[in-house]
């Protein structure tokens, strides 16, 4: 297959995260707003380019107070620093179907190199439109405190009521026209 570009299916794609939350449990969240610039041979990536680009505002955890309260100047400064982007710079393929993915991140003014695991789930047509779809799943780890998200709370019993530690989860269909 070649390099092609292909359009990000926002309606089957999400981005999720996850943090622990007073040492004991995790809370998780998605940003609903997204976009991306896909181009790739989707069976092999390596040398593909990919970025992404995140509206931060668009962050959602199910609670309003605590959505608000991550907009603003204590977490993401979304008035200021309204995206995270994450463009490719190195694509490594590491086993049948799964990929390290390094590129650069770009959140809250500080830009970092970051590395996540990509596998491809397939190739298939669309009954519905004839275009022909391909799945990826996505997961990593960044430090929110190398961005500068260093807001937080001690508790009484020790430790800090929000960890440092992010888990990104993405699953993500694109399409191409038949």
């Amino acid at each position: 297959m070649a390099i092609s570009k292909w359009n990000l299916d926002t309606a089957h794609s999400n981005v999720d995260f996850s943090v622990k939350h007073m040492m004991v449990s995790k809370v998780k969240g998605s940003f609903n707003d997204f976009s991306a610039d896909i181009v790739v041979d989707p069976t092999d990536l390596t040398t593909g380019n990919i970025s992404f680009t995140i509206d931060v505002a668009s962050i959602d955890t199910r609670n309003e107070d605590r959505d608000n309260h991550l907009r603003s100047a204590d977490f993401f400064e979304v008035e200021k620093y309204p995206n995270l982007t994450f463009t490719s710079t190195n694509i490594e393929k590491k086993g049948e179907d799964q990929y390290a993915v390094t590129g650069d991140v770009s959140l809250h003014g500080v830009k970092k190199p970051e590395t996540f695991t990509v596998t491809f789930e397939g190739l298939a047509k669309d009954p519905m439109s004839g275009a022909e779809k391909a799945g990826f799943s996505v997961e990593g780890k960044i430090k929110r405190s190398d961005y500068g998200l260093t807001w937080n709370a001690a508790l009484e019993t020790g430790g800090v009521l929000v960890g440092d530690d992010i888990k990104v989860t993405m699953e993500i269909q694109v399409g191409r026209e038949a």
